[in-house]
């Protein structure tokens, strides 16, 4: 069987209709072998239309759900994910590339945050204040927002969605899925997930959440609609840029999770063992289609020559091939327009003075398999501070430790940094407020691996957007300031008198 046909049987098992496969008007294909399988639907206007309809609807019912009874659904979604987790990962392998591992760990992401938001579902605090004038008392408090949009990118195809889906839900909100062209199959075998869910809870408003599979049309559609007062989008700083711009024009919010080019530095005290394999793990991990891939390598000059050694060592010897295999840990890139990228930096970085260490080239295979390759560049280029959304780490060799970290930070991306040390005195400057620039800055970790625990995000050209963690959630309701007089009096606030 081909990795389409497989996808397919999976797709039947876990109980997603053939209808939407009749007629199908977006292709789908696996990166692992390049087989096609039957084209989606996708949404026309009309259902767009009435999704969002349909939306607003739910809305006014799911609102006045209690919180915590709003958390039975999230709790529900997480058991059903449970049973579900081997059949939903093995999709994103066959959809997506990514090795079998790194599938089961993206769905465990999604039973995490629900896990996350169910805890939450109790604890949507707001705040007492006290008040100047006699007799009266203040409150801030939390309020849900409306129906949500979800636009999620192919990297990540199912667990995005369910880091907005959870928070949202228990807030409160509505949620409209916008899956990526390339991996409309996940979406829709988690929707079906989600509809086991819905039918557990019994009592949840029709349209509470939705999947819309289209392209553009449906994106701007849906961002440009003032019914949907937040739209999250994950994906290019570029589409994130045209989202962010429909969307204030109506004023409404944006949560924007975007690019990342993200650094590690390696000082002379560091663990080399330990930054080889976070290295290894963190730019090639998913074929260097992660938001949080280490891009850049900045080397101190008295272990470059040791450490790049090792690594091309290491690289040398990665598994490539079909992700679903034993061993493998290298997949493919997701289409043939990712590997022309990747082809097109390498010739770049070498016009602009790079040395290729190793790797670089085609697999010769079925399917978009490429080596990943380790360049050594003389300064930070422009091929180097755009962000090639593939397996290729940028070597740059620095000395003094303040050079390393104003070089991280010169690039228009700030999503996750980090840096490998024994010092103390360097950890926590990285860290202070004249270190990292990044929304995400660890020490002696790889820049990949995030757990829902801590708000996820990052700064400049990343979009300035925070998902899971922390006070996340409030970016899913809106907050309201209460004033109640309880007294017989009328006292004006700053002291103003105003007698009628």
């Amino acid at each position: 069987m081909t990795a389409a046909q497989d996808a397919r049987a999976i797709l039947s098992r876990m109980g997603v209709h053939e209808n939407i496969f009749a007629p199908g008007d977006l292709p789908t294909r696996s990166p692992i072998d390049g087989s096609s399988g039957s084209p989606v639907r996708v949404a026309t206007r009309d259902e767009v239309e009435r999704a969002i309809a349909s939306a607003a609807i739910a809305f006014d019912a799911w609102r006045r759900v209690p919180a915590p009874r709003r958390g039975e659904l999230v709790r529900l979604l997480g058991d059903e994910l449970r049973v579900a987790k081997a059949d939903l990962a093995a999709l994103v392998t066959l959809e997506a590339g990514k090795i079998a591992s790194e599938g089961l760990g993206e769905v465990q992401e999604m039973i995490d945050i629900c896990d996350f938001a169910v805890g939450l579902s109790r604890q949507l605090y707001g705040l007492t204040l006290p008040s100047e004038r006699p007799g009266h008392h203040m409150r801030e408090t939390w309020q849900p927002l409306g129906p949500v949009v979800v636009i999620s990118a192919f990297n990540f195809p199912v667990a995005v969605w369910a880091w907005n889906a959870a928070l949202a839900l228990v807030c409160g909100d509505p949620v409209i899925w916008k899956p990526s062209e390339k991996t409309p199959l996940t979406a829709l075998a988690t929707q079906a997930v989600v509809e086991r869910a819905l039918a557990r809870f019994g009592d949840a408003p029709d349209g509470l959440l939705q999947v819309l599979i289209g392209g553009r049309h449906v994106g701007e559609a849906l961002a440009a609609d003032p019914r949907i007062p937040l739209v999250s989008a994950t994906g290019s700083t570029r589409m994130g840029r045209a989202v962010a711009q429909t969307v204030a024009a109506r004023l409404g919010r944006t949560l924007l999770e975007l690019g990342g080019n993200n650094a590690m530095i390696v000082t002379p005290s560091a663990d080399l063992d330990m930054a080889v394999r976070a290295i290894a793990f963190s730019a090639v991990g998913t074929c260097g289609q992660r938001c949080t891939t280490l891009r850049r390598l900045l080397v101190q000059e008295d272990v470059a020559e040791t450490l790049i050694a090792r690594l091309a060592k290491a690289y040398d010897t990665l598994p490539i091939g079909d992700p679903r295999e034993d061993g493998v840990l290298v997949g493919p890139l997701i289409d043939e327009a990712a590997a022309v990228g990747f082809d097109q930096a390498l010739a770049q970085a070498i016009e602009q003075g790079g040395t290729v260490v190793t790797g670089g080239g085609r697999v010769d295979r079925a399917g978009t398999y490429v080596r990943p390759a380790i360049v050594r560049m003389p300064a930070q280029t422009p091929v180097v501070m755009h962000e090639t959304f593939a397996p290729i780490l940028y070597v740059l060799t620095l000395r003094e430790f303040d050079d390393a970290v104003a070089i991280q930070n010169a690039v228009p991306q700030g999503l996750s940094s980090c840096v490998f040390t024994d010092s103390v005195r360097e950890a926590e400057q990285f860290l202070s407020a004249w270190g990292s620039d990044c929304g995400i800055a660890n020490v002696n970790i790889g820049p990949s691996g995030a757990e829902i625990g801590g708000a996820f995000g990052g700064e400049k050209d990343t979009g300035g957007g925070r998902e899971s963690g922390s006070d996340a959630w409030k970016a899913y309701m809106r907050r309201q300031t209460q004033t109640v007089n309880f007294s017989s009096a009328l006292p004006l606030a700053q002291g103003v008198r105003f007698e009628v």
